[in-house]
């Protein structure tokens, strides 16, 4: 049996995915609503484990990540930690696409459309 990217995930991360999908931000709400139930003719998954992670949405058809940034994300030990992990879900086999909170809140259209890029 193939082993899949969240096999490798504890009880602990399921239990903490599926707490942050009850603790949604208002910028990951209007992406999901863009991305639910294959509106893009692609299913994607939000807050998923993946290794030791949970990113804030993934397609599995396409292995693509797409992560959502607030502001914490522009001190310098959150941008390293992002590197890092960013490497890691590289190696994985995934793309990984970063927008910040206020590029969905202000320009949700650019975004999606950026999204829609990565689709063959």
């Amino acid at each position: 049996m193939r082993k899949k990217m969240f096999d490798s995930a504890s009880p602990l991360i399921f239990q903490r995915a599926k707490e942050l999908r009850n603790q949604v931000t208002h910028a990951e709400m209007l992406l999901w609503d863009h991305l639910r139930n294959n509106q893009m003719g692609y299913k994607f998954r939000r807050q998923h484990p993946t290794g030791n992670f949970i990113v804030d949405f993934y397609c599995h058809q396409l292995k693509l990540v797409i992560e959502i940034d607030g502001s914490i994300h522009n001190e310098k030990s959150v941008q390293e930690s992002d590197e890092e992990r960013q490497k890691i879900l590289e190696a994985y086999g995934l793309t990984v696409i970063r927008f910040t909170n206020d590029e969905v809140l202000k320009n949700a259209n650019e975004v999606i459309e950026n999204i829609k890029s990565f689709a063959p």
